[in-house]
């Protein structure tokens, strides 16, 4: 049976400290693309497997919607999102609204509900532009 890495290694340590200056909610290749100015021999898939492994164990926020690129968060304080519908851009919604209650739904062919979210969509500023559309 392999051992599992649990320990901070240099990689994930710069890993974790470039997605935690951002506010921009970085894809994997994106932050690999940060990443790599520091760690120029770094590979994607590390940066691939660290990312899973910082959001398995609570470090950081994986932002998964169907449809939509993954992408994540080093801000784990309690805090919702706003996804622009044109380009994808998030954005933090730090005044954020109790998630409903799952107790007593249920849902055929799911044994249980484990928990809800709330994620508002929106038009960013860019994407507005001079319009002012919000359509």
């Amino acid at each position: 049976m392999a051992q599992v890495q649990t320990r901070m290694t240099r990689q994930r340590a710069v890993i974790l400290e470039e997605l935690r200056k951002t506010k921009s909610h970085p894809t994997a290749d994106e932050l690999y693309s940060i990443v790599r100015e520091r760690l120029p021999r770094i590979s994607l898939g590390t940066v691939y497997r660290n990312l899973d492994f910082l959001a398995d164990s609570g470090e950081i926020r994986r932002l998964e919607a169907a449809g939509s690129t993954k992408r994540f968060d080093g801000d784990i304080s309690w805090h919702q999102h706003v996804r622009c519908l044109r380009c994808g851009r998030i954005g933090d919604v730090m005044q954020p609204l109790a998630t409903p209650p799952v107790d007593g739904i249920q849902v055929e062919g799911f044994f249980s509900i484990v928990g809800s979210r709330i994620e508002f969509d929106g038009i960013c500023d860019e994407c507005a532009g001079s319009r002012n559309d919000v359509q």
